[in-house]
């Protein structure tokens, strides 16, 4: 949306916000600072980076409050479960809410004026369309281009291409648990940092987040970042998924088992609702 509107194929945004979660893959960062130097700044368009902390550090600090990732837990009893998913919440959508109160002029808690909104563009394809809602707030008026344009995300790929965009990295923490096989298999195979990391992560969240453990509410069982409820560095990502296969066989994008996109927004993200429902500010992206 933001290489149509910078083209204008589409309105002129007066900004574009990302919510910084401070553990997205290098290559994220990377296409960001491309994308504001190269298609943002020549069009005039502001890029604003929020944050409201890095969700990795504060998962393993023991002194600070932290917003539950899903994480797959293997119950005593052998049973599965997973954990409340509250980190879309806390980090994307709370801070991409608190920039756009400040750009209205009404940092919260102020109230807003009925006659004082934002039209907020979200990026969901016709792929998604049953996404689309309309904000939860009156002070944001939800708008969805890409739907309007009749693009799906092979249309997206095909323009992002043209534009020579086509190696563009799906946002999301490196150690999402929505990662699909094919997410957990780049990351092993193109980044053994990064994969260190996500397996050195793993492991120290068995037990849950540092805050609980402090705090005398230890996790009854074990948490893990993969489905399969093993350790990552012997999880089963190897397994090509039958997602993965119609994926391939269609030439698109990788999608999860469920048929959701790998990766994560504010909007889109599975349980969105579960976010929304958390928080009575508001969201712009």
């Amino acid at each position: 949306m933001l290489a149509l509107s910078a083209n204008g194929v589409l309105p002129k945004v007066d900004y574009a916000v990302f919510a910084d979660t401070g553990w997205e893959p290098r290559a994220v960062y990377a296409h960001l600072d491309r994308i504001e130097r190269e298609i943002a700044a020549p069009a005039g368009i502001p890029v604003l980076r929020v944050s409201a902390g890095n969700i990795r550090a504060d998962a393993l600090d023991p002194g600070h409050r932290f917003a539950s990732m899903p994480l797959y837990i293997l119950n005593q009893d052998g049973k599965g479960g997973m954990t409340r998913r509250q980190c879309t919440g806390e980090y994307k959508i709370k801070p991409i809410k608190r920039q756009i109160r400040d750009l209205l002029g009404y940092p919260y808690p102020q109230r807003i004026p009925k006659d004082v909104f934002v039209e907020q563009w979200v990026g969901i394809s016709t792929d998604e369309f049953h996404r689309a809602k309309d904000a939860d707030v009156r002070y944001m008026r939800n708008r969805h281009p890409l739907i309007d344009l009749g693009w799906s995300r092979s249309d997206c790929v095909r323009y992002l291409t043209s534009l020579g965009l086509a190696d563009t990295p799906k946002s999301s923490c490196l150690g999402c648990p929505f990662h699909g096989n094919a997410q957990w298999r780049s990351i092993r195979d193109t980044s053994p940092e990064e994969w260190r990391d996500v397996v050195a992560f793993d492991a120290a969240i068995r037990h849950g987040n540092a805050r609980a453990n402090a705090g005398g509410n230890r996790l009854l069982g074990q948490a893990f970042l993969h489905r399969s409820r093993v350790p990552l560095d012997q999880a089963p990502i190897d397994h090509v998924t039958a997602a993965e296969r119609a994926a391939d066989e269609a030439d698109k994008p990788d999608e999860l088992e469920d048929g959701v996109v790998d990766g994560c927004s504010p909007w889109a993200c599975r349980g969105d609702a579960d976010a929304l429902a958390q928080d009575d500010f508001g969201l712009a992206t």
